[in-house]
Parts: structure tokens; sequence; C-alpha cells
């Protein structure tokens, strides 16, 4: 399955931006997606993840201003994110899993990888 991310952009700190991760060359209704956001120089962390069955993980610091859902109808999964803060500047990327829930998406290696979209949030 081919992931493609859209929706990122230049942004002012406060603002919202709606990531969507279409899939392609594959059904996804039965793979948990996930999001990740990589900083220059860092290892990707993990953000949030959405089960097959819709159900939302969220990373710590994530507080409630992230909110991941999914759409199998148009095999699209997304990352909605309120309150832009500076520090949320990264390039955002979606994976899709071979099963449909993890307890923990960091010690699981995806099936595919989008190619990411840049979110940069100015102050």
């Amino acid at each position: 399955v081919q992931l493609v991310e859209s929706g990122g952009g230049l942004v002012q700190a406060g603002e919202s931006l709606k990531l969507s991760c279409a899939a392609s060359g594959g059904d996804i209704r039965f793979n948990a997606m996930a999001w990740f956001r990589q900083f220059p120089g860092k290892e990707r962390e993990w953000v949030a993840a959405v089960s097959n069955g819709g159900s939302a993980d969220y990373a710590d610091f994530v507080k409630g201003r992230f909110t991941t859902s999914r759409d199998n109808a148009k095999n699209v999964a997304f990352l909605q994110i309120d309150n832009l803060r500076p520090e949320d500047t990264a390039m955002y990327y979606c994976a899709a899993f071979e099963w449909g829930y993890y307890s923990d998406y960091t010690r699981v290696s995806p099936i595919s990888w989008g190619q990411g979209t840049q979110v940069t949030v100015s102050v």
C-alpha cells in the first residue's frame, strides 16, 4: 500500500491544520494507521494512532490538541492539529501497520510510510 500525506503548510501560532493520509494500492480498513513527526536531526516520534475500529491513542505530549480519525470508505486517515505552536514545526508522516491495533506503536515497524508533509508554525 502506498501512502501520500497532504495538508501541511505554513501557519501562525494558534491556527489549525488537518493533515490527510491517502492510501492507494490496497485497502487500509483492516490496518491501524498512525502519525509520527520528525524534527531536524532527530528521530521520528509517535504522535497518534487510530485502530481499524476507529479508536484513537495519543502520545502524552498531545494534550488534547491533536485528533486522529479515518474514513475507511475513502481509504484515508486524518490528523487534526489545533492551537498550533511553533514547537509543532516538523515533518509529519503517516504509517500503516499490519494489524488493526497495537498497544505500543513505537515497538512495531509499519508496513508502509508516507513521504511526509511539512508543518511550519510561525510565532
